[in-house]
């Protein structure tokens, strides 16, 4: 591999800052609307930051908390703090103040970014448990309470004094000294299972993860747009949508929500978007739902499109070797309905970057088909993230892909994937007993089972998500989940039988499916919500479940199901950030149901 030219991600700012002094870096909705920096702004308003924090004392090594939604603020005050030399630690907006507690008092962060009044208020719950912090500073200006001191990111920054060559020298050489080795960030575990740990990233991790996932991804070049979405307190969008993209010149878009990514696809024609599989699969059944509602004639035409579009898909991509009449069938397909599909993402979309959780490889063709490759890839938080992906020269639908070079894999003799490479993590903050537990000789136990074909990987399930029923077997919930939520019927879908003599299932109906259903049938209801216990669509959704049974071993069969009211969601604490559903959340909070499915049969 060709020597990094970055010793830390400050340093790569500061040389593409002079290399693309003009070029837009940054997109965002201000006022109603869209403003941006170039790169050379980027950089001052950094150094400002950066500027701002040491006046403050902050030195390099100590802790500089972000509790923010994603907006251009929270990455200009991450560059600041890097540019001090200090550790940036980035806290889920979505946290409880009891979660935010835990985080600032564990990394012993003397300041905290806030977005504005909402984030703000949360630390006023829990002033009296976070003595340490001596500031908060809101990228959003209002009045704070004197108990707990509060400042706004333009006079932390102070905005109106320009940088001065001094300062600029003073912090040009607090970059130069960053030690690639050091600490850069600490990030908190989402926390899917117990007390969340603080995973410790160097900058030399980071570097190595963006400049090797460049390398393997291949197709970018200058003037790449990002569509900005996920949490940037998520080291997935952090690492590839943002310091990638920086990396690489690009622009960061911000999009004004996730409710608003269909509108803001269109109006910015992003080439390069990070994603988790749930958006790919809402995505998938908002195109079917209106396929099935076109004429016969149109339904026909699309399917014989598909059918075109996996033999050139497999053809082109994996053989290698599609066939010119072949080709010409596939442009043929593109330009009547393919062309047409692309259109809703804005036209320009180079490829997509899966990863959280296992994207459906049904899903996955289907978007390749139409003309919006995903690039499913594996990491996890301790691994900076990136570790395996699949691209444009090694792609096998169904696994992660490949390791990005110098990254090696081993599976352990109970099926565990183990993974060693330059971006696997220092350790966790203050717990060298939970890092000792996942490290062997360089070795870092991922905590997923999985198994190699060649030089891909195929990762099955979480170690600590497998089902070991009462008859002894084995079962990956997810795959079964993920056949279920392909059904039309059901948008979420939570298998359980951990120690049980059969399986059961918690399944969320789609409610646009449901009401259509309900419509056609004549039911009576006053809330969609009252649906679920309607004996027809308990019925459907029995003859839903019995078929899929047909697809699967006698002992992975769902025998019992319980509909619920409404999707899971991260507001009830049932959903990480990347939209994957926390097992012992969803297990604990529905236990009664869960029970009942298994007294009921107890009881005959």
């Amino acid at each position: 591999m060709e020597t990094i030219p970055y010793r830390s991600i400050p340093d790569m700012l500061k040389q593409n800052a002079a290399r693309y002094d003009a070029r837009l870096a940054i997109k965002y909705r201000k006022q109603g609307e869209w403003t941006t920096l170039t790169y050379g702004k980027f950089y001052e308003r950094a150094l400002m930051a950066a500027r701002g924090l040491r006046k403050l004392g902050v030195r390099p090594g100590d802790k500089v908390a972000i509790l923010s939604e994603n907006r251009a603020g929270w990455i200009i005050a991450d560059m600041g703090i890097l540019c001090a030399g200090a550790v940036s630690v980035p806290v889920y907006p979505t946290s409880t103040p009891e979660q935010i507690e835990y985080a600032l008092n564990h990394c012993d962060a003397r300041i905290v970014f806030v977005s504005g009044k909402w984030q703000y208020r949360k630390l006023l719950k829990i002033k009296d448990a976070i003595p340490m912090v001596q500031l908060v500073v809101s990228f959003e200006r209002f009045l704070g309470e004197p108990s707990l001191p509060l400042t706004t990111f333009y006079q932390l920054s102070e905005i109106d004094d320009p940088i001065l060559d001094e300062e600029r020298e003073e912090l040009s050489a607090v970059i130069d000294n960053i030690d690639p080795e050091a600490t850069m960030t600490i990030v908190y575990t989402s926390g899917t299972t117990g007390v969340p740990k603080g995973v410790m990233l160097s900058h030399r991790n980071v570097i190595f993860d963006v400049w090797a996932t460049i390398k393997k991804g291949r197709v970018l070049e200058q003037g790449e747009v990002f569509l900005s979405f996920l949490p940037l307190s998520h080291v997935l969008e952090r690492t590839v949508g943002y310091y990638l993209a920086v990396t690489c010149g690009a622009m960061i878009a911000f999009a004004d929500s996730i409710e608003k990514i269909a509108e803001n696809m269109v109006e910015l024609q992003p080439t390069v978007m990070v994603c988790v599989p749930r958006l790919f699969e809402k995505i998938y059944s908002r195109i079917f739902e209106q396929v099935h509602q076109l004429s016969l004639f149109k339904r026909r035409l699309f399917r014989t499109a598909l059918f075109v579009g996996r033999k050139y898909l497999y053809a082109m991509h994996i053989d290698r070797n599609a066939s010119l009449w072949l080709k010409f069938q596939y442009s043929l397909a593109d330009r009547i309905v393919f062309s047409k599909l692309r259109r809703r993402f804005g036209g320009k979309i180079k490829f997509c970057s899966s990863g959280g959780a296992p994207l459906d490889p049904n899903i996955n063709e289907f978007f390749w088909i139409i003309g919006i490759p995903i690039l499913e890839g594996y990491g996890l938080t301790e691994t900076s993230p990136v570790i395996s992906m699949n691209d444009f020269d090694e792609l096998r639908f169904g696994s992660v892909g490949t390791p990005l070079e110098q990254t090696e894999f081993a599976i352990a003799e109970d099926g565990e994937v183990l993974v060693r490479g330059p971006q696997v993590m220092l350790g966790y903050y203050k717990d060298e007993e939970a890092t000792r537990q996942v490290m062997a000789k360089g070795w870092l136990r991922t905590g997923d089972i999985g198994r190699l074909e060649g030089r891909f990987l195929f990762i099955t399930d979480r170690k600590k998500d497998l089902i070991i029923t009462a008859g002894g077997k084995n079962i990956a919930p997810q795959q079964i989940e993920n056949l279920l939520k392909r059904d039309k019927y059901i948008s979420q879908a939570y298998v359980y039988g951990d120690r049980r003599p059969y399986l059961t299932a918690l399944l969320v109906p789609t409610t646009e499916r449901i009401l259509e259903f309900a419509r056609d049938k004549g039911i009576d209801y006053h809330d969609p919500e009252d649906l679920v216990v309607h004996e027809p669509i308990v019925d459907l959704f029995r003859e839903r479940v019995e078929e899929i049974n047909t697809s699967l071993a006698p002992y992975e069969t769902i025998k019992k199901f319980v509909l619920l009211p409404r999707d899971f969601s991260m507001d009830a604490g049932e959903l990480t950030p990347t939209l994957k559903v926390k097992r012992h959340v969803v297990s604990e909070k529905y236990k009664d149901e869960i029970e009942r499915m298994y007294s009921e049969e107890e009881q005959h």
